[in-house]
């Protein structure tokens, strides 16, 4: 499955950046994250509720970053079990632009997804996804006190 898009974020780079680093701000804007916590300044480790179709699962899972140039970009490794529910891995790149009204954000994602996810069909998946980017934009972007407007993404299933 691939996932990219862009959006705006009504807020400067290193507020963006800050916020894309802090704990707690990610708690408040991951839908459905029960617990997060980081390992050291490239590893984070993280417990979250997704409903995906007609599977509900909590995954662990933990997300490695590197590639890091701050207040630009940055890229992450990450991978998730869900149990019998399946589980999911991957790698993203993000990058942060000055722009008009703000921060544009880029990222594209690569993902593998197994198990009962895995059996639940590429444009469900694909749909889900891009719901949970969203939501986790808006709410990062109201934590940031601003707005997220989504410019352009997509989701495949490869």
């Amino acid at each position: 499955m691939e996932l990219n898009g862009e959006q705006l974020i009504a807020a400067p780079i290193p507020d963006v950046w800050k916020g894309l680093n802090d704990i707690d701000v990610l708690a408040k804007s991951i839908p459905g994250c029960e617990e997060i916590s980081r390992i050291s300044p490239e590893e984070v480790h993280a417990k979250v509720m997704f409903k995906i179709g007609p599977v509900r699962a909590r995954f662990s899972g933990k997300l490695l970053l590197s590639d890091i140039i701050p207040d630009q970009s940055c890229s992450m490794a990450f991978e998730g079990s869900g149990g019998a529910a399946g589980f999911a891995k991957g790698r993203s790149r993000v990058e942060l632009k000055q722009t008009e009204g703000g921060t544009l954000i880029s990222y594209t994602t690569e993902a593998s997804i197994g198990g009962k996810l895995g059996q639940i069909g590429g444009r469900l998946i694909s749909a889900s996804a891009k719901k949970i980017a969203d939501d986790f934009f808006l709410k990062f972007a109201k934590e940031l006190g601003g707005e997220a407007v989504a410019l352009d993404s997509g989701a495949s299933s490869e």
